[in-house]
């Protein structure tokens, strides 16, 4: 058995690998929040279909 103790984990993640440019950091959170948008968009379109069937215009 080892007395060893694990390393502390001090808040930040070890790289793993190479650091990302920030052109590829921010199309990355693009491509995220383009995909955040278009679901979104497509739950109000699913929700405000069966509410406008009751309501007239």
């Amino acid at each position: 058995m080892s007395t060893e103790k694990p390393p502390v984990n001090t808040g930040r993640s070890a790289p793993k690998k190479a650091p990302q440019s920030r052109e590829d950091r921010l199309k990355a959170a693009l491509k995220a929040n383009m995909g955040r948008r278009k679901a979104q968009a497509r739950a109000r379109a699913a929700s405000g279909t069966e509410q406008d069937k009751g309501q007239p215009e």
